[in-house]
């Protein structure tokens, strides 16, 4: 790796060898260094989570061009931890990437989702952080459209820098030509009808978690899911820190 280069690691939860991690890598490797450490396979819903009570595995894939790959049969933090931890020979990366995601992770699938997890763990190492998303769930989708605006947040991200403690969520509507950006708050909403019951042939019951989401707000102009459902490319500025400061001087005031 070129040292006078920036360096960038990108992991996702789609699994090392998605379309949407390859165009990534294309996108970013005329950037900068990039080292790749992704699930072996799908790791959605995953979030911040990591493997308190099951040993890990490294595994080299096969280069991306030139761009080295490694799986990892953990989560996507897993991936991050160890990247930095055994791949990255001593080399803090200057930026973090989780993408790009085949699915939407606008609103509160932000704190489902492995892919925003891959940033949020790269923030709590207070370094700049993104995580790119498609609203196409088809993992042959056409992401070429996006290439431009990821190069774009990237370049800006590498000469600029983010805030500490803050990172993006960056979500691009199911489309192959978008109507612009908006810089937006994350939308209330929640999922619902989430558990199909099922009887299984041996005698017991059994679950899928599916549901259909819920926007709580859909006239709501300043949101993602409103730039989204009007082909808008939605950038969610998205903070570490969770404390509700607003509220603090009336818990203070409680009869404690």
């Amino acid at each position: 790796m070129n040292q006078h280069r920036p360096f960038v690691l990108i992991s996702n939860d789609d699994g090392y060898d998605s379309y949407g991690i390859r165009l990534l890598v294309d996108v970013v490797k005329d950037l900068a260094d990039v080292l790749v450490c992704a699930p072996d396979s799908g790791r959605s819903g995953f979030s911040c989570a990591f493997s308190a009570t099951k040993y890990l595995l490294l595994n080299r894939q096969e280069n991306i061009g030139d761009v080295e790959v490694w799986s990892c049969n953990g989560t996507p933090v897993d991936c991050v931890k160890l990247a930095i931890d055994q791949l990255c020979n001593g080399r803090i990366p200057d930026l973090v990437i989780g993408g790009i995601n085949h699915g939407d992770n606008s609103t509160v699938n932000n704190h489902y989702s492995g892919t925003v997890g891959v940033a949020l763990e790269g923030c709590l190492k207070y370094i700049p952080s993104i995580a790119f998303s498609s609203c196409y769930y088809d993992v042959h989708a056409n992401l070429e459209p996006l290439r431009p605006y990821v190069e774009n947040i990237v370049r800006k991200v590498l000469a600029e820098g983010l805030p500490k403690g803050i990172c993006l969520n960056v979500n691009f509507p199911a489309s192959e030509r978008f109507d612009g950006v908006k810089v937006c708050r994350m939308t209330f909403g929640r999922w619902v009808n989430e558990v199909v019951k099922a009887r299984h042939p041996r005698g017991y019951d059994y679950y899928w978690m599916v549901g259909q989401y819920q926007n709580d707000e859909p006239e709501a102009e300043d949101t993602d899911q409103w730039a989204l459902n009007h082909n808008f490319v939605a950038i969610t500025p998205t903070l570490i820190d969770v404390t509700a400061y607003d509220f603090m001087n009336v818990v203070r005031g409680w009869d404690l």
